[in-house]
């Protein structure tokens, strides 16, 4: 039978629906084929991403864990080093001298275990083979002068007050201050207690100054002053108070890397920096003080003032409260540099007529002046020289004696002494 135009309508229609069903069906093809280069482009480039994150975190050794501090208070190394012909320990830990040789095993991984340690934050860096390195899997170090060491904490006792503890904590303060004398602006880092500046009460200050090589920062990083603070503080051993820590190379503005001047030096110790022993930095101190009072909340007087040092500024110490007697009424030396041999006294100002100045000091009756040093250390001839001195000048002081040497493990312990004893 012919088929009419009529019933060629409906055929059209049904083809033109099948024609639309399958190019429907083909862009879809397309757009699941088009998501799955999607996915495989993104899924390409998290796995980059993942390489290149595990590239920055590539120095931890698997299952290595090192250092392990025991229940006993002994502390195991481990270090991977399979090529390695020796590899030592140095560090800061009285036993055998801080010095261990490790022991390989079978699977290339050299060990140690420490005698029992004391209570204390130690410091310590591998040997191996001559080249002087951090421990690779411990993320924890603290710079020293121009060294890096790996540290480690070992608790139930002195090392408990350097810890972080859920007590009520101050603040750091980095500020900047003029100094006439310099021509120029010196960083300083200062510790508020806990509450400072919620009323308006006024604080007594500590003025807290580093050794040779040091600067504004030794006592935060090394000394952990601002922990030591918030703990002695929240146990009720000694008064809140808040401690000024200056930097004590006169030459410099602030630590190495701080400023633009400064990115030209690695840090080094202050006998090769300028100014060192011309005094300047002693005469210059009401500088410190006089913005201290005017920046904070201090009661500004020479009954709440405080100031300590360890080694070169165990030896600023001495000059600057020598200089100024009517400043300080509490005075700490830590293992101060007071080795004069080598330097004629009588041709820098502030050094002259030490005798005459410490004899004033004495007359103004400071209410505390302590001196402590370590019994191996290699400056205990010169305080010892240094208190026969201030014997025959009529200076009155407190002697404390520790074990071992130069060590930072002393000066955290010294601090933990005197610091109770300020503003009582």
């Amino acid at each position: 039978v012919p088929i009419t135009p009529l019933r060629l309508v409906p055929i059209q229609r049904y083809r033109q629906i099948i024609i639309t069903f399958v190019d429907t069906i083909r862009n879809q093809q397309l757009k699941i084929e088009s998501m799955k280069k999607t996915i495989v482009a993104m899924a390409a480039m998290l796995v980059a991403m993942g390489m290149s994150a595990q590239q920055n975190i590539s120095f931890r050794e698997g299952d290595i864990v090192s250092p392990q501090v025991n229940d006993d208070h002994t502390v195991t190394f481990r270090v991977k080093a399979p090529k390695a012909k020796s590899v030592k320990i140095l560090a800061d830990w009285e036993q055998n001298n801080g010095q261990a040789t490790m022991k390989k095993g079978k699977d290339g991984v050299w060990e140690y275990t420490t005698p029992q340690l004391a209570s204390e934050m130690f410091t310590y860096r591998f040997d191996i083979d001559g080249v002087l390195g951090i421990d690779p899997v411990n993320p924890f170090t603290r710079r020293d002068v121009g060294n890096i060491f790996s540290i480690f904490y070992v608790g139930g006792g002195a090392a408990d007050e350097y810890l972080v503890k859920d007590v009520d904590h101050g603040q750091v303060r980095t500020v900047w201050y003029h100094s006439n004398t310099a021509n120029a602006d010196r960083r300083m880092n200062v510790y508020l207690p806990a509450g400072y500046g919620k009323t308006d009460k006024k604080y007594p200050v500590f003025y807290l100054l580093h050794g040779s090589g040091g600067d504004e920062t030794a006592w935060l990083d090394l000394g952990h002053m601002a922990r030591i603070m918030d703990n002695l503080i929240a146990e009720g051993k000694c008064v809140p108070m808040i401690v000024v820590m200056p930097n004590g190379n006169f030459g410099k503005q602030a630590a190495a890397g701080e400023t633009a001047e400064n990115l030209a030096f690695r840090p080094v110790s202050t006998h090769l920096l300028p100014h060192y022993k011309d005094g300047l930095f002693e005469l210059a101190f009401p500088e410190i003080v006089n913005y201290v009072d005017a920046t904070f909340n201090t009661i500004p007087d020479k009954a709440h003032r405080a100031i300590a040092g360890l080694s070169m500024g165990g030896m600023h110490t001495l000059m600057i409260t020598a200089n100024y007697p009517d400043m300080f009424n509490y005075i700490g030396l830590y293992s101060a540099g007071v080795d004069f041999s080598h330097l004629n006294m009588e041709e820098v100002p502030a050094y002259a007529n030490l005798d005459t100045k410490l004899t004033k000091l004495a007359q103004g009756n400071p209410k505390l002046y302590w001196i402590a040093c370590g019994s191996e250390d290699w400056l205990l001839p010169a305080n010892k020289r240094l208190m026969e001195r201030m014997d025959k000048d009529g200076l009155k002081y407190t002697f404390h004696e520790s074990s071992r040497g130069h060590l930072w493990c002393n000066w955290r312990q010294y601090s933990l002494l005197f610091i109770p004893q300020l503003f009582k």
